[in-house]
């Protein structure tokens, strides 16, 4: 059977299977050894949207689950999570989006879990971290309270019906309603012990938040208290005041990823936040790495000659943010000498973690980091999974990968 892509290319149905679009990321990890690699992914999607009808049951609240669920037929999509004024459409190049619907999976098994799979092994990605795509914007929601009730379902439903299914593959850094401190450490609590939750995921895009008010400090210590993660996603808003003058999709997804990272960042070192929480690992996710030795910079020369703002730190902004950790995506590849002064500055051998981003449309393969000509044998090993395999206590999947990981102090004693 043959369909009509958006831009008028007859397809079949066997071009849009995942495996198939991705022939040449499993060519390219076969001719790398990536099998023999353990190679974790700390930022993938899923499109949670999809998947409305499974989640919202779980919502608590009986009129928020009413006022979700009223709309839910065939033929109605309530706009449960708010979308910022903008676009990622690829006008029909990347079939994947508009065609997803009609690849086929297996009756009786949970249909992210199957692709997740296709994509993972087609790039030789033994685990992944699953984060929502709308529900990045859950952050604009004009009712805290909707956010609270969409991120405990959403979290309830991830942790007990899709990672259980995915065979150990599927690990999370869960969804935290920041718009309620309360409602936050509540999740903490409730869902923080639970098996492949590496910590908690924070979308950066929201209208007001101050990532160092007291209010969450029972937050934070309640994460470090249970070894986990927090981690900071980016995102894009072109309907932010900052960005109106921005007269391209294309500025404001530049400057949107980047400034909502920037703007936390600040925050948390300046607030002395690290010094708080020594043991709290920081990840600051989906922003690129070129606006890391800028903040460095600045920050360092703004404290050098206003310390007493900055009563808590102890050192330079930029000595903290050398121990935060980054997610590798998207990698601004132009410049060679650059990208190694950035790589130096950040001690990326150490502190950066491999991230593709799929599905999206700017997606980065694990060869990014691999054909990196700076780059040691161990700094290649360390970024794409033996940093996070000792960050999440992620086991090798193979006698290579074990031995891969103990050559290079990554290996984690269960």
């Amino acid at each position: 059977m043959d369909l009509i892509s958006d831009r008028g290319r007859r397809v079949t149905i066997e071009e849009l299977n995942t495996t198939r679009l991705l022939a040449h990321a499993r060519k390219q990890a076969h001719q790398r050894g990536f099998d023999d690699i353990l190679i974790v992914d700390v930022d993938a999607h899923h499109y949670e949207n999809e998947h409305y009808d499974e989640f919202l049951p779980f919502m608590e609240n009986d009129v928020f689950r009413q006022l979700t669920m009223s709309g839910r037929n065939k033929k109605q999509q309530p706009g449960i999570v708010p979308i910022p004024t903008g676009y990622q459409d690829m006008g029909g190049r990347v079939t994947r989006y508009p065609m997803r619907s009609t690849e086929k999976t297996e009756d009786g098994r949970i249909r992210d879990v199957q692709l997740g799979h296709r994509w993972m092994d087609a790039m030789g990605v033994d685990y992944s971290c699953l984060f929502p795509t709308g529900m990045l914007n859950i952050g604009l929601h004009p009712q805290k309270e909707m956010e609270v009730e969409l991120c405990f379902a959403y979290n309830r439903w991830l942790t007990e019906k899709v990672m259980p299914e995915a065979g150990g593959r599927f690990f999370s850094l869960l969804c935290l309603p920041f718009s309620d401190p309360a409602a936050a450490l509540r999740h903490v609590e409730t869902f923080g012990e639970r098996k492949h939750v590496g910590g908690f995921m924070v979308t950066t895009v929201r209208s007001n938040m101050g990532v160092h008010d007291n209010a969450y400090m029972k937050v934070y210590r309640a994460m470090e208290e249970r070894g986990l993660a927090i981690a900071f996603h980016s995102g894009v808003n072109w309907g932010e005041p900052a960005f109106a003058s921005c007269n391209r999709f294309l500025s404001a997804h530049a400057l949107g990823f980047t400034w909502y990272n920037v703007l936390n960042c600040t925050n948390w070192v300046i607030n002395g936040l690290s010094e708080r929480f020594p043991k709290l690992p920081v990840i600051w996710m989906e922003s690129g790495l070129a606006w890391i030795p800028f903040l460095m910079q600045r920050l360092d020369h703004e404290y050098m000659l206003r310390p007493s703002e900055a009563p808590l730190l102890k050192k330079k902004p930029s000595d903290y943010m050398r121990e935060m950790y980054y997610s590798s995506q998207p990698m601004e590849i132009r410049d060679y000498d650059a990208m190694e002064t950035t790589f130096r500055m950040i001690n990326a051998e150490t502190q950066l973690l491999y991230s593709s981003d799929y599905p999206h449309w700017d997606f980065d393969l694990p060869s990014t980091i691999w054909d990196l000509p700076f780059l040691s044998e161990k700094g290649k090993h360390n970024i794409l999974g033996g940093t996070a395999a000792r960050l999440f206590k992620l086991p090798p999947r193979n006698e290579k990968q074990k031995e891969n990981l103990k050559r290079f102090g990554n290996l984690v004693v269960a």
